[in-house]
């Protein structure tokens, strides 16, 4: 811990730090996600990387504590479904943007963005970032300019979901990817998006720094400190002392042991619910979770009260895929702690005692505490009759897993990767439709019924908000009744910082708006 404190000493001069005014970052990421157009490393690489330096057609609007994230206008002003063809989108750009480099924001160039993420041909097409989109791209057929400020996109089928997938697509300037020959590791020397922050530099595995654009095209959202420094540091411990010492500014996820020392030293302690869970997604297909009664088993052996108790008021009890916040809820079952029930239906199944072998990391977005969580887990399920194995992997591999899916992995039965049910389409249909099996989508075990699935294609097929959630909601409660996932917890999103920093709204998402943020002296 000390050596990873003095390196951030080292990383960090006194000289930069009084020359301008510098928010420094740590991160529970290992690495620094990627920065040459859709990041890497799940959502906590778009809060810190790709959301700083790009944007989509479609943002969040980060700005309110009070209720949960919606969409706002970004490089577009305007977006519609054509009412005479549903597979078609009529998206109006906001005019005068430029990237980075200068070069301006134009119909073409969106269509190029789309092309290079989902068509092998395309110039500037990369396989890194195709498979980092695949789950949001898949229904995407193609796009084409319109005139001077407009681009169609068409759907493979209706998707009433599609504004919120936008948010997702990055754009990057094919003036800069050309100019560096087509090649991303020599684009990655001077990246260029439109986002309120520009690339400055990066020493790999260290930290990646970048500055305030001053020509952004949002003026509220231009940065209120000049320099904005990364820094993965993916051991809890390290970053509250990194905190603590005064080398970092800012803190993800500190450790909820640590947090009375943080306050009794003046450091401020933000928490917010938001569409979070941290859950076992477990295979639908192969034994032991085949079979419902092992699921429901596993759903009962949970005391997730004890896991609240662990946590310390960073997190609260998780009974279902959404939070009780949710617009979506509804009123699903409730797998109430009861280990009686869980060993009798363990012994029913005919699997007692019964091994699994769950995949799990030590750290990453979004993964909240996730050691100790899945120790207090393992004893719970091992106490009902489970004998649990651990694959223990860095985030990375984790994630890479995920999007995979199982049949790649028939090896393990169940892997804890927090989720972000955001909005509809890929936080909830996403982990429930056929269309959605990973590597397509995020439904990593393949759950699914034929009435979820038909519900999950109606919905996208209807354009009245109203009809839709209903749908949505409907689609939630016979999912928790099926038990694909064990639910476990709901995490509450704790970030430690500095009394120096000023301005920050600790907003109801995975994503986080750093440009309202001061630097006291």
């Amino acid at each position: 811990m000390g050596a990873a404190v003095a390196l951030a000493s080292a990383m960090l001069s006194p000289s930069l730090a009084s020359a301008e005014s510098v928010l420094r970052v740590a991160m529970t990421l290992g690495d620094i996600p990627a920065w040459t157009g859709q990041p890497d490393q799940g959502y906590e690489g778009y809060r810190f990387v790709g959301f700083n330096l790009h944007d989509g057609l479609i943002n969040w609007d980060l700005t309110r504590a009070d209720e949960e994230a919606s969409l706002r206008p970004g490089l577009a002003t305007k977006w519609e479904v054509d009412p005479k063809d549903h597979r078609r989108w009529l998206i109006t750009l906001r005019q005068g943007v430029k990237f980075h480099d200068g070069c301006d924001l134009t119909p073409e160039v969106v269509s190029w963005n789309f092309q290079r993420l989902i068509d092998k041909t395309a110039r500037g097409f990369d396989p890194a970032q195709f498979a980092r989109m695949r789950t949001r791209a898949s229904n995407i057929d193609h796009v084409e300019p319109l005139g001077a400020d407009q681009v169609a996109i068409y759907t493979k089928a209706p998707d009433s979901f599609t504004p919120f997938s936008l948010t997702n697509f990055l754009m990057i300037s094919r003036c800069a990817l050309e100019k560096a020959n087509w090649d991303y590791n020599v684009y990655a020397k001077a990246p260029a998006g439109t986002g309120p922050y520009k690339f400055d530099k990066v020493v790999p595995h260290e930290r990646l720094e970048l500055v305030k654009n001053e020509n952004y095209w949002d003026k509220d959202r231009i940065p209120k400190h000049d320099r904005l420094v990364l820094l993965p540091m993916p051991e809890a411990t390290t970053r509250t002392a990194a905190l603590l010492s005064g080398q970092v500014d800012f803190i993800e996820a500190p450790s909820p042991d640590t947090i009375p020392r943080l306050e009794s030293a003046g450091m401020v302690v933000v928490t917010n619910t938001y569409p979070h869970n941290w859950t076992y997604q477990v295979n639908m297909v192969d034994p032991p979770f085949n079979d419902i009664k092992i699921r429901q088993a596993a759903n009962h052996a949970v005391n997730r009260e004890d896991v609240a108790a662990l946590l310390s008021g960073t997190g609260a009890p998780g009974y279902a895929m959404l939070p009780p916040s949710s617009r979506y809820y509804g009123n699903p079952i409730k797998y109430n702690f009861d280990p009686a029930q869980a060993t009798a239906l363990l012994k029913e199944a005919g699997c007692y005692p019964c091994e699994i072998t769950v995949a799990m990391s030590t750290a990453g977005s979004g993964q909240m505490q996730p050691l100790a969580m899945n120790e207090l887990v393992k004893s719970q399920l091992e106490a009902v009759g489970f004998k649990v194995n651990f694959n223990v992997m860095d985030w990375s591999a984790l994630h890479d897993i995920s999007l995979k899916g199982r049949e790649a992995f028939p090896d393990i039965d169940a892997i804890n990767v927090s989720r972000a049910p955001m909005e509809p389409y890929n936080g909830v249909l996403g982990f429930v439709m056929k269309s959605r099996f990973a590597p397509n989508g995020p439904n990593w075990g393949w759950f699914s019924t034929d009435e979820i699935d038909a519900l999950g294609k109606k919905a996208m097929e209807t354009f009245d908000e109203e009809q839709r959630d209903a749908m949505i909601t409907e689609i939630h409660e016979l999912t928790v009744a099926q038990a694909p996932m064990i639910y476990i917890a709901h995490d509450l999103n704790p970030r430690a910082m500095s009394p120096k920093v000023k301005g920050f709204v600790q907003a109801q998402s995975w994503f986080q708006d750093l440009t309202p943020i001061a630097i006291e002296p």
